[in-house]
């Protein structure tokens, strides 16, 4: 096997570094894994490995130290490790947060491998994980089941405090320490895949300008919070993940790549990449837009619908882009190309909506970005995407909804994973939406705020279907809101 091992060196960070606080460092020296480990990004053949040295498992001081030390992964396909491989040993440095990353290649397409880090002072004197699991794609030649949880608004503030920091409409149920409910009626479910669509994290809450994040430490700081949620831990060790990032863990709400307003878009950028497993960092100039054959059946992309946008308030037209000429050439040519029964766009922003008229910053917006995503959706058309079942699946939004746009094409928007941060949303020919004469029609649309999470399960056809598409909503709790089947043509 052969595998190849992110070193973390950005200039950037390091120099953003010099302004974190070292009290925090005083914790326990008892090594741990606060963050759990994390597999992300697999392919047909790879997989990016990612776990954080802390200094014991709970948060101190709101946030969770890092302890300097060194750590390798073993991966097997037997769950009791016998055969397995190890990727190389690797230092975890204050400087780069402590995180031990790898991406490791020459992996079989279609299997499930189990894995664990070794870790601990120096290489002499480790322990390991507990064991992880994740499954490489089948790629373009099985038609294997398999299953996706899309997922965002991952508001950490407002579940813990309310959204006024109060603590109204915080969450008060039972195993509030564990984290979010929703987190546990997923694992419940056992999907094979968990994708996080942006609003992974919120560093512009809480709301009070000496409370948002704004350096490199208080960036950081946010994921460890997050992640350090126990419910995390167990779901992150037995599914693979997939992260797209959006205004709220990139900058700040409805953030571009304008003003000098902290955190700095570079650092946005960088932080992101850092967190999470998402690209090779030893590649030269990664990119975070990309496309994965997970079976015969399904192919998915993910945008990146950040990085290369116009101004968000630069008159909309033909010159202005969310995607970036290059990233939507690819996303033209990459579609084309696809012979998968059912092909989905996950954006971390709406597709079809309809939005609040108010907003500026997505392709529904009237002020926004429109003109780019009516011109993408006639292209669809043009090119026959109608009848190729090609779906919209998005984030960014705070409620649940199945839309189908005049065009013909359908959007499933996955809703607030967490409850204090869940609205009732805006409905096609309301006053104030983007859509005044409603012909967005919404075979489903909560008349409640409700927090969720969207589930995709494909199956392969049968003796007389073709294969399926079951696209299916759920609240935070596990229940079934709404449910709709697409069969393949």
């Amino acid at each position: 096997m052969k595998s190849q091992v992110f070193v973390h060196a950005s200039t950037l960070l390091l120099c953003a570094l010099a302004a974190a606080p070292r009290a925090a460092q005083a914790q326990s020296s008892a090594y741990a894994l606060g963050q759990g480990i994390i597999a992300g990004e697999a392919t047909t053949d790879s997989v990016i490995l990612h776990a954080r040295l802390t200094r014991g498992l709970e948060l101190v001081g709101a946030d969770q130290a890092g302890a300097p030390g060194v750590g390798r992964y073993e991966l097997s396909t037997s769950k009791d490790f016998t055969d397995s491989f190890h990727t190389p040993w690797q230092a975890a440095t204050l400087e780069g947060d402590c995180i031990i990353q790898a991406m490791v290649g020459g992996l079989e397409a279609g299997t499930r491998y189990y894995y664990r880090l070794h870790f601990g002072a120096g290489r002499r004197n480790t322990e390991h994980s507990g064991t992880g699991a994740f499954k490489t794609l089948q790629g373009g030649k099985s038609d294997d089941p398999i299953s996706l949880v899309v997922v965002t608004g991952m508001n950490y503030a407002f579940f813990q405090n309310g959204r006024r920091g109060d603590g109204d409409g915080a969450y008060e149920g039972p195993g509030k320490g564990l984290g979010y409910p929703a987190l546990k009626s997923i694992l419940d479910l056992a999907p094979d895949y968990f994708i996080g669509t942006g609003d992974n994290v919120y560093y512009d809450h809480p709301g009070a300008e000496n409370l948002r994040a704004k350096k490199l430490w208080e960036l950081r700081r946010k994921w460890h919070q997050q992640f350090a949620q126990p419910r995390f831990r167990s779901l992150f060790a037995n599914v693979g993940t997939y992260w797209q990032k959006d205004d709220h863990d990139h900058r700040y709400n409805d953030s571009d790549l304008t003003s000098d307003k902290e955190p700095s878009n570079e650092l946005g950028i960088a932080t992101f990449m850092e967190q999470v497993p998402i690209v090779d960092r030893n590649a030269k100039d990664p990119v975070t837009y990309r496309t994965h054959r997970f079976s015969k059946d399904l192919q998915a992309w993910f945008v990146e619908g950040r990085d290369y946008r116009s101004p968000n308030r630069m008159e909309d037209g033909p010159d202005k882009s969310i995607w970036g000429g290059e990233q939507l050439s690819w996303l033209k040519r990459s579609l084309k190309r696809s012979n998968a029964t059912f092909k989905l766009l996950i954006s971390p922003t709406p597709m079809v909506g309809p939005d609040r008229d108010t907003k500026i910053d997505n392709h529904v917006d009237t002020r926004g970005f429109r003109y780019e995503g009516d011109a993408f959706k006639q292209w669809l058309r043009k090119n026959g995407f109608l009848k190729k079942n090609f779906y919209f699946v998005c984030g960014d939004r705070h409620w649940q909804y199945h839309a189908i746009d005049p065009s013909g094409f359908e959007e499933f928007s996955c809703g607030s994973l967490v409850e204090a941060n869940a609205i009732a949303g805006t409905y096609p020919g309301e006053k104030d939406s983007t859509d005044l004469h409603a012909p967005v029609v919404q075979p489903f649309h909560p008349k409640e705020k409700s927090a969720g999470f969207l589930h995709i399960g494909v199956r392969p056809e049968d003796e007389t279907h073709g294969a399926y598409l079951d696209i299916s909503f759920y609240d935070e709790f596990g229940a079934l809101l709404y449910r709709t089947r697409k069969v393949g043509r």
